[in-house]
């Protein structure tokens, strides 16, 4: 079909000019080209059009200009070869989502009950027999009393459906808020074209067929093209065929790009040819049925690239076929790529141990109504068996098993996965205003756990924002940037010329947007800093790039994580070439044996030289925090023949050095408060640079990850992998976890070294608490270390679209606060949860009890099954909303994180919860059994079936309601504190769904009547009503007064997995201390001041015996296993691919990072240059081995070194957190 499909076009043309517009070239043709590769393709454009120009002249566009961009063009051909979108999933409709509602399974046994309950109520046998079937069959005189016994299964049956309608609103306005997102998600894809001569970015959805756009490194891309020039493109093409190998792109051997695929490395222009449906990937979702199934619009969505990515679980490529069962729709379960979130799989396990618990006790409850019916009727009263009174009977049946599902249905938390998402959505909305663009919801309740982040340097700590400050050029070092005049001319050309030409044609400087502002960089930093110092240098660059323009360059060798350089190789009018290269300056400065000196003539530079260069200038500049780049060129002269270009070691070398330059990249102002408060919160924040060791510590120093006189390791990429290989080679765990405790800076460090180093933390064992690390990247190649991270960020400024794909979290900004604003948010979602389920479930403990003896005692549950559904309805749905709402504050950054096994329900909860109970429960069997008396009234119990209402049971269910609705003010602190209106007003969802839910219950007392088994109260049961309410808070502070350590007795609950205990004694000892308690703390403060008093006095005359800064070190050190957890979290986490050797990793594809071509020696080249780093980390680990015991057993054993109590808890440690909050 491919062959003949132009040749008839060609033929039908003139018949179709019209409906053709004047494209030459239809549809049609264009898929049938994009389906061809390599040599045939070719072949194809060069039979059919000549070369790509002439594609580029049929489709009326220009390989240099672009289109013209004006808008009835663009128009027509998006009616002529379609828009860069698919077609997206229909929502669902309400409907639908009240038909999923529907299908729970309590809601449906409660539904068939009302109707049975219904139908029998209009049943009347007559008086005579009813007068035989005992006597709570009996004792209802008035005829309308007995006819209103259709309105409780009527109420019930109502009631079900608000609460099908409120769960369908709710997932209804999840599912928009979550269209929301992907929107906004894709309004930040842009890609970069050129209209009307002028090289724009334009959104991925608006780009056409004829669109030329520029291509570069790392990105994703979003259509189908044809290559028009491109230097050293290699294309990612594993999402489209299964093959990992990296394919180089050219002119002249495989000019096709498609889209879906990454640019792993070089850049170029391509024709678009093919978008949305009509693209290669447009056409398998398609023939997957994304259009029904799959999940979402523009093309170049990251979870759709994800969906179609034939990536499994471990990331190894699957072989991408429409029939592949693996690439199903369904595929998108298998997306998350961590294992389930660590709330997740608490709150799963906790809701199904209440389910059970809950049925239980509803079966339970049946089972005893029955019986007890059965004995008084049939024993005690002895009344004989009569046919006529079964309806009678099966109406008592009906209510019974009516009562067993309300106990049911309250004791089920159904709220909880409702409180979660909300909670969850609730904060990634709010989190987009602090810059977080959250891809993967778990992602932001997993950042509350955090432990540990691993930073990029560039623009996320420091501004991204480069200038060069320093210079060393014709054998002089400038302190700032020289006058041109005092460069020689023959050395100043060259320097222009290479800056010129050897930076990206992309990157630029603009001029700034407000009158008196900096000027605008676009594009790579460094290079716009080098682009700036030709400008101070009152030298032009861009009359260079018109002279020489993108298309005349002959090679261009791009920047990559392997080379740290870039070159770009010019043919010279006599025919000999002049390659200019620039790159990282202790590299490049290895490749030159040469150097320009002040006469502009090129001298011998030899390896002694170079140390004195390194000594004398290099290092000064990274002593003071500057990047430092070497520039340097060579010449292949015409006589020497055209060099063999692919063999890069043999072109790399013998280049003649022009200059140094150092460049100033600030820290962020906001950036070192940012880093003390995740040191306070007990989270370690380690530098992964690029850049050089010294440039690197200067940062770290400046940003407060270092502090002077610490004892923790600055380390280069090379010695840290020349310290974590065993002999053979392998990568040992046991040797990474003897280097990342103590690391803070990875200086020169290639992208697999930081996937190692993630990989290495995650798998430790070494502290008793699995480590939950945060990854920033921005580079193609950080892709593999943000996917293995519990938490990637990819920055969304400079960040590329493979680095913003593997990510969890786009930071909008590039700005490390953003990952602060992230904890807090983290840390508040495990926080609401935890706060709804202490209000929650004290009402299922009560409910659930009162239920279950009242129908025990009276026969009858004291709460009616109407009441109960009101109740789970305000308990479950409202206040699931009210609390999931919190707002974060402060406070959440003083406490270290959780981690992976603390309980859900600390014992503090549990002590809450209990308490609280205690007291509801007093109160409501108080007026369930003597309630009569203390009000004067008829008794409700023993009532007959379908007696009316009593105001006995109308005061136990509005005491009740009004218990719970102050209790859920209790419930919005969870660690014993007392102030429990603090910041309430904060809040209006709260402060709303409290009043509503207050307003509503009057309402439904007063007027609610029969369906709601209620009677009017007068004023002055009102006010003994919100008294007992009233008295919930009150009693809240005496429970908070019982420090949490007296109750021992008391069990966590909502456990991670955990793994075998470790021996009772130790975990007796750190099971005192596993959560914060305010009681405590005030208690255990008293003690502390009260001992420095007394040791205070005995300083004064004797010698102490127990220092005082000791004793509240050790104090701190007890105290500080409040946050540290007792059991490894391992078991059941990890996929057991990922607990294997952390070699393994390399033997999967996604890992395969194509960046180590072994034929370039460029990093490893054995020269005797670097002891003096290897020495002193050396010391340093020898440092280390001496004081991590103080981390792993000094909490514990209480036995402290003796010289520790001088030392300075490290900035990253529980006790440095703590001494803070102290």
């Amino acid at each position: 079909m491919a062959n003949n499909s132009f040749r008839g076009s060609k033929h039908g043309r003139h018949g179709e000019a019209n409906h053709e517009g004047e494209f030459s070239c239809s549809l049609q043709e264009l898929r049938s080209l994009m389906e061809l590769r390599g040599a045939e393709s070719l072949t194809k454009i060069q039979e059919c059009y000549g070369d790509v120009n002439g594609l580029c002249a049929r489709l009326r566009t220009s390989p240099v200009e672009g289109l013209d961009g004006n808008s009835e063009d663009i128009d027509r051909r998006k009616q002529e070869f379609g828009q860069n979108l698919i077609p997206p999933k229909k929502p669902k409709t309400f409907v639908q989502l009240v038909w999923e509602a529907l299908q729970d399974v309590t809601l449906i046994i409660l539904e068939v009950a009302a109707i049975i309950s219904l139908g029998l109520s209009f049943y009347s046998p007559p008086d005579a027999g009813r007068q035989n079937c005992g006597s709570a069959a009996g004792g209802v005189e008035e005829e309308s009393e007995a006819e209103a016994g259709w309105i409780e299964g009527a109420a019930i049956l109502l009631s079900v459906v608000c609460v099908v309608l409120v769960t369908a609103f709710n997932d209804w306005s999840k599912e928009k808020q979550f269209r929301g997102l992907q929107s906004r998600i894709e309004q930040e894809q842009k890609f970069t074209v050129v209209r009307g001569g002028q090289v724009i970015q334009i959104q991925v959805s608006e780009l056409v067929v004829g669109d030329i756009a520029q291509v570069k490194y790392g990105d994703l891309l979003p259509t189908d093209g044809v290559l028009i020039q491109s230097n050293d493109l290699k294309i990612d093409e594993s999402s489209l065929t299964g093959e990992s190998d990296h394919v180089k792109k050219s002119l002249d051997r495989d000019p096709m790009l498609l889209s879906g695929t990454h640019v792993m490395e070089g850049s170029g222009k391509m024709l678009v040819t093919a978008v949305g449906v009509n693209s290669q990937t447009g056409i398998i979702l398609m023939l997957l049925g994304a259009s029904e199934e799959g999940d979402d619009v523009s093309l170049e969505n990251r979870d759709l690239c994800c969906l179609f990515n034939g990536k499994s679980k471990d990331g190894a490529s699957v072989e991408m076929t429409p029939l592949n069962e693996d690439g199903e729709p369904e595929k998108k379960t298998s997306l998350p790529k961590k294992e389930k979130s660590v709330l997740q799989g608490k709150l799963t396990k906790m809701t199904v141990q209440i389910g059970k618990a809950g049925l239980f006790m509803s079966a339970l409850t049946v089972i005893i109504l029955i019986v007890r019916f059965l004995i008084d009727t049939f024993w005690i009263q002895a009344v004989p068996w009569n046919t006529e009174c079964i309806p009678i009977y099966v109406q008592f049946l009906v209510k019974f098993f009516i009562i067993g599902v309300t106990v049911l249905v309250v004791a089920v938390p159904e709220g909880l996965p409702l409180a979660v998402t909300i909670s969850l959505a609730y904060s990634v909305k709010k989190m987009m205003k602090d810059n977080n663009l959250v891809r993967h919801l778990d992602a932001c309740e997993t950042m509350g756990n955090a432990t540990a982040i691993c930073s990029d340097k560039t623009g996320t700590l420091t501004m991204n924002r480069m200038t060069v400050v320093q210079t060393y050029i014709a054998g002089r070092y400038y302190k700032k940037v020289p006058e041109p005049d005092l460069i020689p001319a023959k050395i100043l050309e060259l320097l222009i010329t290479g800056i010129g030409v050897n930076c990206a044609y992309t990157t630029k400087i603009m001029p700034p947007e407000k009158e008196g502002g900096l000027a605008r960089q676009v594009g790579n930093k460094t290079e716009c800093a080098l682009l700036g110092l030709s400008i101070k240098l009152h030298r032009d660059y861009q009359t260079i790039r018109n002279e020489i323009p993108e298309e005349k360059l002959f090679k261009v060798y791009t920047f990559n994580s392997v080379r740290k350089s870039m070159s770009t190789v010019l043919k010279m009018h006599d025919g000999s070439y002049r390659m200019y290269s620039k790159g990282a300056s202790e590299i490049l400065l290895r490749k030159c044996c040469k150097i320009l000196t002040a006469s502009g003539e090129a001298k011998a530079f030899k390896p002694r030289d170079r140390d004195d260069l390194v000594k004398k200038v290099i290092e000064p500049m990274a002593s003071e925090g500057l990047r430092t780049i070497c520039l340097a060129y060579r010449d292949f002269p015409a006589a020497d023949g055209e060099p063999e270009w692919d063999e890069e070691a043999h072109i790399l070398t013998n280049l003649t050095c022009i200059a140094v330059v150092g460049i100033e990249d600030p820290v962020r102002p906001e950036v070192p408060e940012a880093i003390r408060k995740c040191q306070r919160a007990g989270i370690t924040v380690r530098m992964v640079t690029g850049d050089n060791i010294n440039t690197a510590r200067a940062i770290a120093t400046k940003c407060g990850i270092l502090q002077p006189g610490d004892d923790f390791l600055c380390m280069e990429g090379k010695e840290f992998n020349r310290r974590i290989h065993n002999e053979l080679g392998e990568i040992e765990q046991e040797r990474i976890d003897k280097i990342w405790p103590k690391l803070r800076v990875l200086a020169r460090s290639s992208p697999t070294d930081k996937h190692t180093l993630v990989k290495g933390i995650i798998d430790s064992t070494v502290l008793e608490q699995r480590q939950v690390v945060a990854v920033t990247g921005d580079g193609t190649n950080d892709g593999p270390a943000l996917k293995k991270a519990d938490v990637g960020f990819a920055m969304g400024i400079a960040g590329t679209d493979v680095a913003k794909e593997a990510s969890d979290i786009i930071l909008t900004d590039d700005n490390f606060t953003s990952i602060v604003k992230a904890v807090m948010w983290g840390r508040n979602v495990y926080d609401s949860i935890s706060k709804f389920l202490q209000f929650q479930l004290t009402v299922n403990v009560v409910a659930v009890i009162v239920a279950f003896t009242g129908a025990c005692i009276t026969q009858d549950s004291p709460l009616k099954a109407v009441q109960m559904l009101w109740v789970n309805l305000i308990m479950d749905t409202f206040a699931s909303l009210a609390l999931a709402t919190e707002p974060p504050t402060e406070a959440l950054l003083l406490r270290n994180p959780y981690g992976r096994n603390k309980p859900l329900i600390s014992r503090t909860m549990m002590k809450n919860i209990l308490g609280h109970a205690i007291y509801q429960l007093t109160i409501i069997f108080t007026l369930l059994f003597i309630g009569e008396k203390i009000f004067d009234i008829d008794s409700g119990r023993n009532a007959p079936l379908h007696a009316p209402p009593s105001e006995h049971y109308t005061i136990v269910f509005n005491t009740f309601v009004l218990m719970q609705i102050f209790n859920e003010l209790n419930a919005r602190k969870i660690h014993g504190e007392r102030n429990v209106f603090e910041g309430i007003f904060k809040n209006p969802i709260f402060c709303s769904i409290v009043l509503g839910t207050l307003v509503t219950q009057i309402a439904i007392v007063q007027f609610g009547g029969k369906p709601f088994s209620c009677v009017r109260l007068t004023i002055e049961q009102w006010l003994w009503c919100v008294f007992l309410g009233l008295g919930s808070l009150l009693w809240g502070q005496l429970v908070s007064s019982v420090p949490t350590s007296w109750l021992r007795f008391l069990k966590t609950a909502g456990h991670g997995t955990q793994q075998d205990e470790i021996s009772e004694d130790e975990l007796e000892e750190m099971k005192d201390l596993d959560e914060i308690d305010h009681a405590e703390m005030e208690l255990k403060r008293g003690q502390v001041l009260w001992c420095r008093g007394l040791n205070r006095i005995q300083t004064q005359n004797f010698p102490p015996p127990l220092d005082p800064k000791l004793f509240s070190f050790i104090f701190q050190i007890r105290v500080v296993n409040a946050f540290r957890d007792s059991v490894s979290p391992y078991e059941g986490l990890e996929t057991p691919e990922s607990r294997s050797s952390i070699h393994n990793f390399m033997s999967h594809p996604e890992f395969r990072i194509e960046d180590s071509e072994p034929q370039i020696p460029l990093i490893d080249e054995v020269e005797g240059e670097e002891e003096a780093p290897t020495k002193r980390n050396s010391i340093n680990n020898s440092a280390l081995d001496r004081i991590v015991p103080l981390h792993k057993d000094a909490s514990r054993s209480g036995l402290i070194p003796p010289n520790s109590a001088g030392l300075p808890p490290c900035p990253g440690s529980p006790l440095h957190s703590l001494e803070t909050s102290l």
